[in-house]
């Protein structure tokens, strides 16, 4: 797909190279972020700023496989005024549901409420929770909130509401 053909409110999702984009992978599927698309701009959650805008350019930047899905029964105009509330708001990096700010998959959820939670999993191919999330909730003073519930990037692709488009490219 081109990037002249990408549409207001087209999700797009990104595998990552990080160790907790690896995890994230690990954990619950092929993707371990997710962002949408408004007029030339990227809107999503991340670790470093909280709720942001960026240029697509930028975005593109920053991971290496960008997979668009699209929503066909999306209200763009909607979902973008709800994108923008949240601008400002920071990271939500316990994943608890009732945590203020948002992580990536929370966040599109959020402003395109068609999608279920489900019981969030932090296991790898070894152990329920793997040795990665036990060290990071470790740190962060919190239980793993293994079964809370949640979203995850790969969980929101394979909705059956949405419709794959292809692998972003020049």
């Amino acid at each position: 797909m081109k990037i002249q053909d990408l549409q207001n409110g087209d999700l797009i999702f990104t595998v990552g190279s990080s160790e907790i984009a690896a995890a994230i992978r690990a954990a619950t599927g092929s993707y371990s972020h997710v962002a949408i698309f408004f007029n030339g701009e990227i809107y999503h959650a991340t670790h470093e700023k909280g709720v942001v805008n960026q240029d697509l350019s930028d975005f593109l930047q920053d991971e290496d496989v960008y997979d668009v899905y699209r929503y066909p029964a999306i209200e763009a105009e909607a979902v973008f005024k709800r994108a923008k509330l949240h601008l400002g708001k920071p990271y939500n990096f316990s994943f608890y549901p009732q945590s203020d700010g948002f992580y990536c998959s929370e966040y599109i959820a959020d402003i395109l409420p068609v999608f279920d939670t489900i019981s969030m999993q932090f296991g790898d191919e070894e152990n329920q929770i793997s040795d990665f999330w036990q060290e990071y909730y470790r740190e962060l003073g919190l239980d793993v909130p293994l079964n809370q519930p949640g979203t995850n990037p790969s969980q929101l692709a394979q909705s059956r509401k949405l419709i794959y488009k292809g692998e972003l490219h020049d």
